[in-house]
Order: structure tokens, then sequence, then C-alpha cells
């Protein structure tokens, strides 16, 4: 997510923010426009689940979810009543986990927004980039199961989709091997690369991945010699693409490992679905993260 569509949305979220007798609440109507909904009965739904969330987790529905009333300017200067809702961070989070992040970039600031009580952009911005590298290693992982698949079929066995695989990343990563990578990035022999390459990186390989699922079904290619061919092709159209801009993927260092990334954000949505009081803005690493 770019930073400034990150700033745009922080500005929203805290101008929006009202309290009510020290508590930090939003109105529905105004999180609704917020978060795409464009009728208020889909959001009323999303509201609903949201209550049966917090049902569940054993808080009332009454602390956070507060019916009022709003009054909107008609022309003419006339003004109506319409239903309005005071939502707590807490009512707004559970909503917000109730959206689809990986279609409106608003419910994916807002998940992450809404689990802390102290916002800091940095540490929002930083959440934002840990879950789309999350997102972005489990797409590699279906680009590449579906490469298998569309191989398998086209006279090419298990062995020999790893050598292509391989042979695709010594195209990408300037003759570098993936052996010589997991040396490089401290990669323990057990563990796929690409579970410790930065968000770039992984998604220069599943564009990779992806070309060449479209061009073997396109070219309707056969047999290990031209799939191997077109894998490596693509991915130093890749590397090129990377090298003009100036970034060259053998040299970027490792990042965290995806898979403890992933078991922080999700120990953070639990934490912030049974303990809504104690949904706290942590550094992503603390000791009580941890």
């Amino acid at each position: 997510m770019k930073k400034e569509l990150i700033l745009e949305l922080f500005e929203k979220f805290e101008a929006a923010c009202y309290l009510i007798e020290s508590t930090e609440c939003w109105s529905a109507r105004e999180l609704q426009s917020i978060l795409g909904y464009a009728d208020w009965r889909n959001f009323l739904n999303a509201i609903e689940k949201a209550k049966n969330a917090c049902e569940g987790a054993g808080e009332k529905t009454g602390h956070h979810f507060v019916d009022v009333n709003k009054m909107i300017a008609l022309a003419k200067g006339a003004q109506r009543r319409i239903d309005d809702m005071a939502l707590t961070r807490y009512a707004c989070y559970l909503i917000a986990q109730n959206g689809d992040p990986t279609k409106k970039p608003e419910i994916a600031f807002a998940q992450t927004y809404f689990a802390f009580q102290t916002r800091k952009q940095e540490l929002i911005e930083q959440r934002l980039l840990d879950r789309d590298r999350v997102n972005a290693r489990e797409k590699l992982s279906k680009a590449e199961n579906k490469l298998s698949g569309i191989i398998y079929e086209r006279g090419v066995n298990e062995q020999g989709f790893a050598i292509i695989r391989s042979e695709g990343d010594k195209a990408l990563f300037g003759g570098r091997t993936t052996q010589d990578m997991k040396r490089k990035l401290a990669v323990p022999d057990s563990r796929p690369l690409a579970d410790f390459l930065p968000l770039l990186t992984i998604k220069a390989k599943d564009f990779a991945a992806e070309l060449t699922n479209h061009n073997v079904v396109d070219k309707d290619l056969h047999g290990q010699p031209a799939i191997q061919h077109e894998h490596v092709e693509n991915n130093l159209a890749v590397r090129k693409i990377l090298h003009e801009r100036g970034v060259r993927p053998e040299h970027l260092p490792a990042a965290e490992d995806v898979k403890k990334v992933e078991r922080r954000i999700k120990a953070d949505n639990k934490k912030a679905l049974q303990k809504p009081d104690q949904i706290k803005n942590l550094p992503p690493g603390s000791e009580e993260e941890r």
C-alpha cells in the first residue's frame, strides 16, 4: 500500500473520531463511507456480523454498538433524522475484520488502525507492510502450485519441476543458485528461500511464475526443456526490469521469517477479539508481543 494512501486514510480515520465520556467513537454512517460501502443496508450486515463476533468473545454489544440518531441536511435548509450508531474502536475493528482486505485497501488499513489504542502512523505502516508480505508469499505459493500442476500434465515430473524452479532462481539472482542464496541469506536448509525474501523479490518471483503459467498454456509447451527455457526467459525478463530500476535482487538483505510474521499477525488479531481493552500498539518483535 502506497504511503500517500496510508496518510490519506490515516487522516480520514483520525478526523472521524470523537469522544463520548473519554471513549473514542466513530459514527457508523461516516465509517460506511470511509470503508467504501455504497449501501447502508450492506454495511448493517457487516455490523450484525461484528455484533455476533462481539458476543462470541464474551463482550456486551451494548458497550460497543450504541444506537443514535443523526440529522442530515436536505435541500432548501430542511433536515431529516436518520438512524446511526456510535461505534467503539473494538466495534470498528470487528466490522473491519468482516471485510476483504485483498479487495479494499480501506479494509486492510482499518484492520490495522483499529487494532491499536495509541495511533502511530509509522507502526501502522510497518504492520501493513507485514500483511502485504504475508499475502504476497501466499500468492507465490499458489502460483508455483499452479505451475506444478500445469507442467505435470505436460510431461514434467516433480524432480523436473524442482530443476525448472531452481533454474528460474538462478536467472533471477544473476547466476546464483537457490542454495547460493540460502547460504548468503542464512536460510535454514529445511526452509524455502522465499520465506526469507523481501516483499519486492517475492513479487518478482510471483510475476515470473505467473508469466510461465500463462505462456506454457498459451504457447502449448510440453516437456522439461521447452518449459524450463520459458521459465528462465521470464525470470531474466523480470531481472532486467529490476536492474533497469537500480535493483539487484541478489543484493537485497534477508527479511524476517514470513511464518513468524504471520504468527504475529494472527496473535494480534486473536488478542484484539478476546481482550478489546488490552489492544496495544506494540512495535514488531517486542517482548510483550511475542
